[in-house]
């Protein structure tokens, strides 16, 4: 049975089950967008056990996401999914057109975080368990963080123009430097891999109505940050803040908006 948005948009947003994505879902929903609620929890043997409250948010399901927006007075649905599996982008698109309607917004937040390196080092500065670069790694990475956006766009995009649609926006996210991501080095090379996509899309749709943005978030406590990395963006002369998720998700939230009609191609840095 399909509900109808309050705003007739429907979005999907993935990695909704705790952090940015969670906050993303629950504010979309807020402004009367019907919110399709997708991501993976990690599981006991998915390659760690939860050691920290980022870790065990990781492993949260979707049910108290959609439970908290309904309470709230929006509409979401639930699918947990795998992005690695090749089908998913047209399985999630199919599950919102059955339950909410078309889908106009997308929101690129989930990962298939692993934090790699070329180093040797056991752990990080801030003792987090560092892995040697491997196929594996590589694979469960750009999987997640690059392939899979580029299909969720085409996704948008084949059946936006299919229905003569003329509103669109989509929202990838982002990390890294210029330098790339020394540390966690196959999650900032797909991440650029996204961002790229993304910004093809906003050259490429814009003459469907659609804009396309990537938001590189500052420091943003999801459960993983400690006493020590707070001291870490004090002391940086260019990390400002650490955020919280519900900071990231407004600029995600007026990027979706018609205020944002004209933004479009940028990778918004917040700090």
């Amino acid at each position: 049975m399909r509900e109808t948005a309050g705003t007739g948009h429907v979005a999907i947003v993935t990695g909704a089950n705790q952090g940015i994505g969670a906050a993303t879902a629950r504010a979309l929903a807020a402004r009367g967008t019907a919110v399709l609620c997708t991501g993976l929890p990690l599981r006991p043997g998915d390659g760690a056990e939860p050691r920290n409250i980022y870790d065990e948010q990781r492993a949260a399901g979707l049910d108290h996401v959609v439970a908290a927006i309904r309470a709230e007075g929006g509409q979401a649905v639930a699918l947990e999914a795998d992005l690695a599996e090749l089908a998913t982008a047209g399985a999630l698109f199919d599950h919102a057109e059955q339950h909410l309607g078309p889908v106009d917004i997308l929101v690129n937040n989930a990962s298939g975080w692993v934090q790699d390196t070329f180093t040797p080092d056991p752990v990080d500065r801030f003792d987090r368990v560092l892995r040697p670069v491997t196929p594996d790694t590589w694979a469960q990475q750009f999987a997640v963080d690059a392939r899979a956006p580029a299909l969720l766009i085409a996704e948008l995009a084949r059946r936006h123009r299919e229905r003569g649609a003329h509103w669109g926006r989509i929202i990838g996210l982002t990390s890294g430097g210029d330098l790339g991501f020394p540390g966690e080095v196959s999650y900032g090379a797909a991440k650029a891999a996204q961002t790229d996509y993304t910004l093809s899309a906003a050259v490429e749709l814009a003459p469907l109505g659609i804009t396309a943005n990537v938001v590189h978030p500052p420091v943003t406590d999801t459960g993983w940050v400690t006493d020590e990395v707070r001291r870490f963006v004090e002391a940086s002369s260019t990390h400002f803040h650490v955020a919280e998720p519900a900071d990231v998700a407004r600029t995600i939230v007026h990027l979706a908006s018609d205020d944002a009609a004209l933004i479009t191609g940028n990778v918004i840095v917040l700090r």
